[in-house]
């Protein structure tokens, strides 16, 4: 069993959001062929409401032997989040092995542009 990292992340609302994490274990990339993951944002830590949710071939690229996990978020989506700081964890399946490997909070910045 692993700990989470702590990792928070910085949305703007209303632009396409994109982010590759790489796990490594000792600087050796983990091998990812055969895991699936997912990845929720939400109001609270303990709270039902989902305002973004992702899965592999929706919105999550696993690497295989790379080791990287790539989350990607459409604008359109973020431009249905409001502003402001929000719960998220990233987490990977192999077999019956749930691995939590991130959690924090997930700001969206506002936009000004119109």
């Amino acid at each position: 069993m692993i700990n989470p990292g702590l990792y928070d992340l910085v949305c703007p609302q209303g632009a396409s959001f994109d982010k590759t994490f790489t796990w490594t274990i000792g600087g050796t990339a983990v091998n990812l062929t055969g895991y699936t993951a997912a990845m929720q944002v939400r109001v609270g830590f303990d709270t039902a409401t989902t305002l973004v949710s992702l899965t592999n071939g929706s919105g999550i690229t696993l690497g295989g032997t790379a080791g990287t996990i790539g989350v990607a978020i459409s604008a359109a989506v973020t431009a249905g989040v409001a502003a402001g700081s929000y719960a998220y964890d990233l987490e990977l399946y192999s077999g019956a092995t749930t691995t939590r490997l991130l959690q924090g909070a997930f700001t969206v910045t506002p936009g000004v542009t119109r």
